[in-house]
């Protein structure tokens, strides 16, 4: 039986990517900050404006769901910059990658959907409401249980309602392997997937799963633009003309407030492939460093997973002692960051990497 054990990690760790990555999943958690002044569904008595440190992170309060977008795009990159050769060389098969991302995935998934259903049946019982998410019926149940609670056939929200990006990441992987394997890796199959992307939502054909397709295939177009060019002698210029297309992209977005404007994300399309190049160049960092730098990536998904459920938690607690969420603190908002993040770390180290390993190799 064929071996399906990790594929062996770069050496060289792409260190920007990783950084983006936390900064995405951080731009996330400020987002659903909010979600401790809602009662049910809604907010109540909510300023946006006395969140905790808005003066310095108004972006991140106010556009951090875009970071969602920012995640596809570097899941293509990884995925294109990883995968690629290997899976039109036959070196993985349909088998094999179904497993690793089969491994990867669905441990922390299932373990945080029932933990929700634990916590959502104790608040209805309780308050007689759900909180935040509100479609927590069997359909939606078994919607959740096969990574399918985006895919067209939901009422809305459910559960873990944070989980709906992977849904849709997971059909883009079945597309991902797909193409590679029946049309090789071409440039211009992203061209194409791009196009298709693009004409769906101009003729308002578009749903979440072209949107994630469009942004991984973007990330995907930068990884294959990055290895063409890495050992070619016009890379030095490339990274050049990248790195000033990206500085005055950002320098634009602020100054003229462009996260506001409803066609955002197409700016975030255009800007991520520079971005992506950039950021994948080799850094020679200090050893210490890049390990704090990897330990803060590996917890982007967990910090993803495990979010809500903590602030759900947290309200519980509350609501118990009968005390209302000091949510405008900035104590608390600093506690509930750290308390995240440190969950995720320890969730990575002994729950989903044992979880992982051990699926792996029952299955080999």
């Amino acid at each position: 039986m064929e071996n399906i054990n990790p594929i062996k990690e770069d050496q060289n760790k792409l260190i920007g990517l990783e950084i983006i990555r936390f900064i995405s999943a951080v731009a996330v958690l400020f987002w659903h900050y909010q979600h401790f002044s809602f009662i049910i569904d809604k907010p109540i008595d909510f300023d946006k404006e006395k969140q905790p440190l808005y003066w310095l992170f108004t972006s991140f309060y106010n556009y951090g769901f875009l970071g969602v977008q920012v995640f596809w795009c570097i899941s293509g990159f990884i995925f294109f910059w990883k995968y690629k050769d290997l899976i039109y060389s036959s070196i993985v098969t349909g088998r094999k990658f179904f497993i690793l991302r089969f491994s990867r995935l669905y441990p922390l998934h299932v373990a945080t959907l029932f933990l929700v259903i634990i916590l959502q049946a104790y608040q209805i019982n309780t308050t007689q409401n759900y909180y935040i998410y509100q479609n927590n019926d069997i359909k939606h149940f078994l919607l959740q249980l096969f990574f399918a609670s985006s895919w067209g056939f939901e009422n809305g929200s459910s559960f873990n309602g944070p989980i709906w990006s992977i849904s849709v990441e997971v059909i883009v992987y079945i597309i991902f392997f797909i193409t590679i394997k029946l049309f090789g890796k071409s440039f211009f199959l992203n061209i194409s997937v791009l196009l298709f992307c693009i004409g769906a939502t101009y003729f308002k054909m578009s749903s979440p799963i072209t949107h994630c397709l469009a942004y991984f295939y973007i990330g995907g177009l930068a990884a294959i633009a990055f290895q063409y060019f890495e050992k070619n002698k016009y890379h030095k210029y490339i990274s050049t003309i990248c790195f000033f297309i990206s500085v005055t992209a950002f320098y634009v977005a602020y100054k003229y407030n462009l996260y506001a404007h409803k066609n955002f994300p197409w700016f975030i399309m255009g800007c991520m492939p520079f971005v992506l190049y950039i950021s994948a160049l080799r850094i020679k960092t200090h050893y210490t460093f890049q390990k704090i730098i990897e330990l803060a990536g590996n917890t982007t998904y967990s910090s993803y997973l495990l979010h809500f459920p903590i602030q759900f938690i947290t309200i519980i607690i509350f609501n118990k002692l009968d005390v209302s969420i000091p949510w405008q603190s900035t104590s608390f908002f600093l506690i509930f960051m750290l308390s995240t993040f440190v969950l995720s770390h320890l969730s990575y180290k002994y729950f989903e990497m044992p979880s992982q390993l051990f699926i792996r190799k029952k299955i080999n």
